[in-house]
């Protein structure tokens, strides 16, 4: 250490160090960028394949449209109206509102609902979404995956919610939904469902990875369900080896599962730091 000292004051003496600070700064930022770079182009044996990190002006319509209102609890209250659609400090923001402005639409409330239905599709990997949620009774942020599959209804095609949010809950659900579980009511053979602990209106990161046999999911990298092929019964209980999957990303008000909305506490939103999708190593 003794060695080491020296030669650090021999440097100091010679060197102009109101120079030399501001190099050593700088080169620390660039290390620093380049291990931020690392952590998000591969991390535990998969590699960066797509990714929405939602830095330009402008949400990316090439890869996302608007949700269309329809009569499913989720889709009651979808609009188009651009306010409810922004990208701010880098995070995409979907709003939920009370309706004072839009005398066209009759519905009380409006809410924002992007998806990558027939735009981007994902094959077996790990999505993974950065998101912090605002809290509100009525309010059901969800983030959730469904299949690019034509000519089949739902659930035929399985469905993967990766995060549901109620009300002002400190947990998550996450689920896997199908004819095996939906129409026949088996949910636990094998279990389809679990809840997580998480601080919602701080930033967690949701993942679910998709194999040819199993679904596993994550909260900020924790293991928390895993969703696995009976080979028997592979045709009905997991078609989710069947078909590319594409995001859905929806702030939505209201339905049977989290009750009624409190307008008073609108408006609420949804923030998105990214969308990544990796592919294992090989």
């Amino acid at each position: 250490m003794s060695f080491l000292y020296k030669i650090y004051n021999f440097v100091c003496k010679k060197l102009n160090m109101k120079r030399i600070i501001p190099i050593l700064i700088l080169l620390l930022m660039v290390f620093c960028s380049c291990q931020n770079l690392q952590d998000k182009t591969s991390k535990n044996g998969w590699k960066l394949d797509w990714s929405d990190e939602f830095n330009d002006k402008d949400i990316d319509w090439s890869v996302w449209s608007k949700v269309p209102r329809a009569t499913p609890d989720w889709k009651k209250y979808t609009s188009e109206w651009d306010s409810l659609y922004a990208v701010e400090d880098g995070k995409l923001v979907l709003w939920a509102v009370k309706n004072t402005t839009q005398t066209d639409d009759t519905a009380s409330f409006l809410t924002a609902a992007i998806w990558g239905m027939n735009k981007k599709f994902f094959d077996f990997g790990r999505i993974e979404i950065c998101a912090k949620l605002d809290c509100a009774q009525g309010f059901w942020p969800a983030i959730w995956l469904l299949p690019e599959v034509p000519n089949r209804q739902w659930p035929q095609g399985g469905e993967i919610d990766i995060m549901e949010h109620l009300n002002f809950d400190t947990i998550v659900y996450q689920t896997v939904h199908s004819n095996y579980t939906l129409d026949y009511s088996i949910k636990d053979k094998p279990k389809s469902s679990t809840i997580c602990s998480c601080t919602p209106d701080e930033y967690n990161v949701y993942a679910v990875e998709r194999y040819n046999d199993s679904i596993v999911f994550f909260v900020n990298d924790e293991r928390t369900l895993c969703y696995s092929r009976i080979d028997s019964l592979e045709k009905e209980q997991f078609p989710f080896a069947n078909s590319p999957f594409y995001v859905i990303l929806s702030a939505q008000l209201g339905g049977g599962w989290v009750g009624e909305i409190n307008p008073k506490q609108l408006p609420v939103a949804m923030r998105i730091d990214w969308v990544r999708f990796y592919e294992k190593q090989k």
